[in-house]
C-alpha cells in the first residue's frame, strides 16, 4: 500500500512516499531554516508563506523520486496537528485538494503519532507495545504505545519542551539559532560537570518534565558572571546545561519503563538526534538490559516520511477523514 505523507506543521514543507508503512521510496524536505535564521527563531506569519510556495513543488518531486503517479497512491496522509495553526493549514488543504481531485482516502495525522512511527521506518523488527521519548522544539512527552495508534501520555512538560530550552539557552550565550545542534557542537569542546544546573523534579507526577528552571539558572548564572566581572566559558555553560537535560531526560523514561514493565523503550523527534541523548539513554538501557530504538537524524527533525508510516497503520485501522479535516493546532495526542 502507498501512502503519500504532507508535513507542514512547522518550518519544514515535507512530502514522501511509503509503503506498508516501513519502506520509504521518497522523503522530500523543502527547510526554511536559513530564513528564519535571520530572526532567531520560526516566524508563522513566514513560515506560512512559504509553504504555500513548497507544498505542490514538494509533494512532485516526491512522486517523481518515488517513480510513482497519483493514480497510483492508495492514500494521502497529512499532519493536521498540533503546530502552527498558518503553517497547518497549507498542508491540510493541500492534501485535501489532492485527495478530492484523485478520489483518494484522506487521513489527518496526529504529530506526535508520526514522530513516533518513525521509529518503525528505521527499525523494521520493532513492534508495540513499547516506551517512547518523545522530544522536541514543541514536545516533551514520555508515551506509553500500547498499539498501533493506541497511546497513553505518561508524562509532558509543565512548561518550557526540550527543544524550546535548547533555542533560549544558545541564544543566551550567543549561539543563535537553531540552538539544538549549536549547542551539541560546543559542549564538545566544554565540561558538562563543569556547572551543577539543576534537575527538575515534579512531586505529583515524577515523569512530568520541566525545564523553565533550567532555563532560569543557566540565565542567573550568566547575568551574576557578568556582574562579578567573571570570565564566561560558553562551552562549559552548554555541556552542563546539556547534560542537565539528558539525565532529566534519560532518568524518567527509565524510571518510566521500569515501572510498567517495558523492555523496549524508542525514542523520536528532533532532540533525539542529539548525540549526549542517545549515549545517555543507550548506557542507562545496556545497565537495564532494555533495547533501544532511534530513527536517523533525517527522521528525528520533521519529515513527511513519518506522516507517511503513521497514515499507513491509521488506515489499516479504518481511520478516515472527511473533507471537512481542518487545522488542530493544540491537538492533543489520542484526540481525533
Amino acid at each position: 500500500m502507498k501512502i503519500l505523507g504532507i508535513e507542514s506543521s512547522c518550518d519544514e514543507t515535507a512530502a514522501a512516499v511509503v509503503v506498508d508503512g516501513r519502506e520509504v521510496k521518497s522523503n522530500i524536505i523543502a527547510s526554511q531554516i536559513d530564513i528564519h535564521t535571520l530572526y532567531g527563531g520560526v516566524v508563522p506569519e513566514i513560515a506560512s508563506r512559504e509553504h504555500i510556495k513548497a507544498v505542490i513543488p514538494v509533494v512532485d518531486e516526491a512522486l517523481k523520486k518515488a517513480n510513482t503517479t497519483l493514480s497510483e497512491i492508495d492514500a494521502i496522509g497529512v499532519t493536521y496537528g498540533p503546530g502552527l495553526v498558518g503553517a497547518l493549514l497549507v498542508g491540510v488543504s493541500a492534501a485535501k485538494a489532492i485527495a478530492f481531485a484523485a478520489n483518494k482516502p484522506l487521513i489527518g495525522v496526529h504529530h506526535i503519532e508520526g514522530h513516533i512511527s518513525a521509529n518503525y521506518i528505521q527499525a523494521k523488527e520493532l513492534e508495540p507495545p513499547f516506551m517512547c521519548l518523545v522530544v522536541s522544539g514543541g514536545h516533551t512527552n514520555l508515551v506509553i504505545v500500547r498499539d498501533y495508534g493506541e497511546y497513553e501520555v505518561l508524562g509532558t512538560t509543565r512548561d518550557d519542551a526540550a527543544g524550546e530550552a535548547f533555542d533560549k539557552v544558545a541564544r543566551a550565550i550567543g549561539l543563535g539559532y537553531p540552538g539544538g545542534p549549536k549547542i551539541q557542537k560546543v559542549s564538545e569542546m566544554g565540561n558538562p560537570a563543569a556547572i551543577d544546573f539543576p534537575r527538575a523534579k515534579i512531586a505529583d507526577n515524577p515523569f512530568d518534565f520541566s525545564f523553565s528552571g533550567l532555563k532560569s539558572a543557566v540565565l542567573n548564572y550568566l547575568n551574576s558572571c557578568e556582574m562579578k566581572g567573571e570570565k564566561i566559558n560558553p562551552a562549559d555553560v552548554a555541556a552542563s546545561f546539556q547534560a542537565s537535560v539528558v539525565d532529566v531526560l534519560v532518568s524518567h523514561t527509565i524510571a518510566g519503563a521500569k515501572k510498567l514493565g517495558f523492555k523496549k523503550i524508542a525514542m523520536a523527534g528532533g532532540v533525539a538526534s542529539n548525540a549526549a541523548l542517545r549515549a545517555g539513554m543507550r548506557a542507562a538501557c545496556e545497565r537495564e538490559g532494555y533495547e533501544l530504538y532511534y530513527p536517523d537524524p533525517i527522521l528525528c527533525t520533521d519529515n513527511a516520511a513519518m506522516i507517511g508510516a503513521a497514515a499507513y497503520y491509521d488506515y489499516k485501522r479504518g481511520v478516515r477523514s472527511g473533507l471537512d479535516l481542518n487545522a488542530v493546532p493544540n491537538l492533543k495526542l489520542g484526540e481525533r
